[in-house]
């Protein structure tokens, strides 16, 4: 089964061997090492991007590590002198969840939301919500209190969440599983506040078929109350019989949810094999990645609305060992786009880009930063965030210290 070959391949995939890229690098940005996972105890492979609040903490998951081995939820305070870590939650005490390799996000009053790959009832994994700790702990150590949402059963509702939920106006969650429900390849679903706990329904169940499967992408809403993702395979025969990915849409309607596939990947100068899902840039259109592409670097793609379809843009063919970014892209004011790949760069260790449009359709890419696999990491499979002076965060899960291992690190590029 596909079973979402690409985060759970690429997480145990060696690395290929370096290429040089011909591609221009910046020489204004700073690169900045600002946490390196130590193991052992500790958290350790960040496999999701990070989430920032407005005050410019950091919260991210590791899959594994912690005091238990199965991932933690941490957070990275700044500082005058840098950033203050501390391990807000670790996984595997229980039925709780273990290897988080979602994100998590901000809900109402502080809390994060996420999901776990496997734990729960039968290993399936879990969606949870964290609360910071009540005024009467003193330390700023404390852990958060974790409360479990739901455990998936491996049934018609899923298993296996691989990305992170989104919440809507009233506390409604949504969410994907990458495995599970009827068709075997994965579902959206939704869990409504009820009665002091949550009602969990399931909205779509891919077929494999030209839908696609094994769901695997954060969620996004239109104005309209739509949703849209990607589908990792699917859609066409290519790509060794598993097909290549699709982009769907999602309607509510009084009888229930409707699907829509907006695109089908060929794996040509289109890409294939989304992981990474969409953004939007406010006025209807959508961007999106994929690890893969004509050139083995992975493609960045942007989406339109047309009059009766949607128009698919190549905006970019990354070249590179590959893979490609497996996360969301970011968005700046100024139209740029930015985000990280897991295998490119200039020795084939993973790199930070930035895609500018130059005017007559075409983008312009400079690269922020080649990793090396050394102490300033490898491997940056996961999403970036930007805060309001436009310096821009990221993980990799591998590089650091050596003394672990090369357990991942967390960075800073600043302008």
């Amino acid at each position: 089964m596909a079973n979402s070959i690409l985060k759970w391949s690429s997480a145990f995939a060696f690395l290929l061997a370096a290429a040089v890229l011909a591609a221009p690098r910046s020489q204004a940005q700073t690169f900045k090492v600002i946490y390196s996972f130590t193991g052992h105890d500790s958290a350790e492979h960040p496999i999701a991007g990070l989430t920032i609040d407005q005050h410019g903490n950091l919260y991210g998951t590791t899959a594994w590590g912690g005091a238990f081995g199965s991932g933690t939820v941490y957070e990275l305070r700044p500082t005058q002198s840098g950033f203050a870590y501390s391990e807000l939650h670790d996984f595997g005490h229980g039925s709780d969840g273990n290897f988080a390799w979602g994100g998590v996000t901000l809900g109402p009053n502080g809390t994060l939301y996420g999901t776990t790959a496997g734990g729960g009832i039968r290993d399936d994994g879990t969606v949870y919500q964290l609360r910071p700790p009540s005024g009467s702990c003193h330390s700023a150590s404390c852990p958060w209190v974790e409360t479990v949402l739901y455990r998936f059963t491996g049934d018609s509702d899923g298993r296996n969440p691989q990305a992170g939920v989104i919440l809507d106006n009233q506390g409604n969650i949504y969410g994907t599983n990458v495995n599970g429900g009827g068709g075997k390849v994965g579902v959206v679903y939704e869990m409504s506040p009820s009665a002091g706990g949550y009602t969990f329904q399931v909205l779509y169940t891919f077929t494999d078929g030209a839908d696609g499967g094994n769901p695997s992408s954060l969620l996004i809403f239109d104005s309209a109350g739509n949703l849209y993702g990607t589908a990792a395979v699917g859609g066409n025969s290519g790509c060794q019989g598993f097909g290549c990915g699709t982009i769907y849409e999602l309607t509510p309607s009084a009888a229930g949810w409707s699907e829509r596939t907006l695109y089908t990947f060929q794996n040509g100068n289109d890409g294939g094999d989304p992981a990474a899902g969409l953004i939007s840039d406010g006025a209807g259109n959508f961007y999106g990645a994929t690890p893969s592409g004509a050139h083995n670097g992975g493609s960045v793609f942007e989406l339109s609305p047309g009059v009766e379809s949607w128009n698919f843009n190549l905006a970019y063919d990354l070249t590179g060992v590959g893979p490609g970014p497996e996360e969301n892209l970011v968005r700046d004011s100024a139209g740029n786009l930015y985000g990280s790949s897991w295998g490119d760069g200039l020795y084939g260790q993973g790199a930070v880009f930035k895609l500018t449009p130059n005017g007559d359709g075409g983008w312009t890419y400079t690269s922020l930063h080649d990793f090396t696999g050394g102490s300033d990491g490898g491997a940056a499979e996961g999403n970036l965030v930007m805060d309001s002076q436009g310096n821009l965060y990221g993980t990799s899960y591998e590089g650091g210290l050596a003394s672990c291992g090369r357990c991942g690190v967390v960075y800073e590029i600043t302008p």
